[in-house]
């Protein structure tokens, strides 16, 4: 049995947040699962956050992933392109201030990349994790499009000027809009409450 001073030592328990944690393991009691977060903090791709940065964290992405919804939609008929992309931000941050407000961890490097592999250690929910992959993916694929498309120096706004590709990316920004970012961020919203 270990004594009351080791266990003092090596563990203490957030009773708010329902987290276990020891320094290779947090158990988060809401979704019943291990995290195995240790190599993201050892690898310095992720870090806890300090409890005096917290609030300031926290309300930080609270706002930026309303501002990049909105922005999403305001941009959805005339700039498709970017209101998918703006569109993946606000998943990406909302992703980003779970991360923050449940377990005080943030993301320090690849994080894109990074924000989506510690998320998989924590959420089981497979509907999720398909969303943000979706997400990430078609980010992916218009940020290299558009850069793309800017090496050749093509038109202002990137396109390549048919009324017909402007209709594309138009559905395709509203289909991205209705099935990925919108369920995704209201599970997300569920989660946080």
């Amino acid at each position: 049995m270990i004594q009351k001073k080791k266990l003092k030592k090596w563990y203490f328990k957030y009773h708010y947040f329902g987290i276990f944690y020891n320094r290779k393991i947090f158990k988060y009691h809401y979704f019943g699962i291990y995290m195995e977060i240790e190599r993201f903090f050892n690898k310095k791709l992720a870090s806890r956050i300090i409890e005096t940065e917290l609030t300031r964290y926290v309300n930080f992405f609270e706002n930026t992933h309303k501002e990049n919804l909105e922005h999403c939609r305001a941009n959805l008929e005339k700039f498709p392109r970017w209101s998918i992309i703006s569109g993946y931000y606000a998943m990406h941050d909302i992703t980003k201030l779970f991360l923050a407000k449940k377990f005080m961890i943030k993301v320090d490097f690849n994080v894109h990349k990074t924000t989506l592999q510690i998320l998989k250690e924590i959420i089981k929910n497979k509907e999720i994790l398909r969303l943000l992959k979706k997400g990430y993916k078609e980010f992916i694929g218009m940020a290299n499009d558009l850069a793309e498309a800017r090496k050749e120096r093509t038109r202002a706004q990137y396109y390549t000027g048919t009324e017909f590709m402007k209709e594309k990316y138009k559905e395709k920004a509203e289909n991205f809009l209705n099935d990925v970012v919108i369920p995704y961020l209201n599970e997300m919203n569920k989660i946080l409450r």
